[in-house]
């Protein structure tokens, strides 16, 4: 007896990392006139939330490797956009600022990845698109509570 075709339409994860590519893509597209990479995006909207965090603050906010975090706040710094400093409190801790570079790229930055949400729920009613980010963040919470009890 042959077992049951992977249907990958059918398939959460399937369609969650199509989904993320594409959102990925699409974001990358309208932040590159920018100067911008979606990994710094995404620390910067962490340091535009809250400035001077650390690289292990920064890692458990956007989940990410340490490796990963540190390779992208080595190419902001590169880049102009933080400027990494000594903690006052203790010292073995670097924090990262932000530049007035980056200060400057909020608005236009926030602007387009609000374009390309837009975009992407351009298809949904608002009733179905605010369904839609309550479920996805129902389902991130149920892997992230999966993934701490193992």
């Amino acid at each position: 007896m042959r077992d049951k075709k992977f249907d990958k339409g059918a398939s959460a994860g399937f369609l969650a990392n199509q989904m993320a590519r594409l959102f990925a893509s699409g974001l990358a597209r309208r932040i590159r006139p920018l100067g911008l990479a979606p990994a710094q995006f995404m620390v910067l909207l962490e340091l535009w939330a809250q400035d001077g965090l650390s690289q292990a603050e920064l890692v458990a906010r956007l989940d990410v490797e340490q490796a990963t975090m540190a390779n992208t706040l080595a190419r902001m710094e590169r880049d102009g956009l933080i400027l990494r400093k000594p903690s006052q409190t203790d010292r073995r801790l670097r924090l990262a600022f932000l530049t007035d570079r980056a200060r400057a790229l909020q608005i236009p930055a926030t602007e387009a990845a609000q374009a390309q949400n837009t975009r992407a729920l351009s298809g949904l009613s608002q009733q179905e698109a605010d369904q839609f980010t309550a479920t996805m963040k129902k389902v991130i919470a149920a892997m992230q509570q999966d993934r701490n009890a193992s």
